[in-house]
């Protein structure tokens, strides 16, 4: 997971604010986030440079997840200088992935 950052509620506004940044709210019980994570790790790989992949734990980052208002895991936000430009619930394929990122 080396081009996968992990934050919490006091270093996220700092990891967020610039550039492209997909966040992934995910949490450790989480089947679906587990399985999922692979996937995030070759997008960070394929485009490193382009966007930053974040994984926040909701469980952990408690202030930012109700934030964003996420009520279900695992939740995408793909965040532009810090404001929302798309948001995803569930698992997602790598290419609807590369499609925003690149479409952003």
């Amino acid at each position: 997971m080396k081009n996968v950052v992990k934050v919490n509620d006091a270093s996220f506004r700092e990891v967020s604010a610039k550039g492209l940044v997909l966040v992934d709210f995910f949490a450790t019980w989480c089947g679906p986030c587990k399985m999922f994570a692979p996937v995030l790790e070759q997008l960070a790989e394929e485009l490193d440079g382009k966007v930053l992949v974040v994984k926040l734990d909701i469980e952990e980052a408690v202030e930012t997840a109700a934030e964003f208002e996420v009520q279900s895991v695992p939740s995408l936000f793909l965040l532009k200088e810090g404001k929302k430009v798309k948001s995803f619930t569930g698992v997602q394929s790598k290419k609807t992935l590369l499609d925003a990122v690149m479409n952003a």
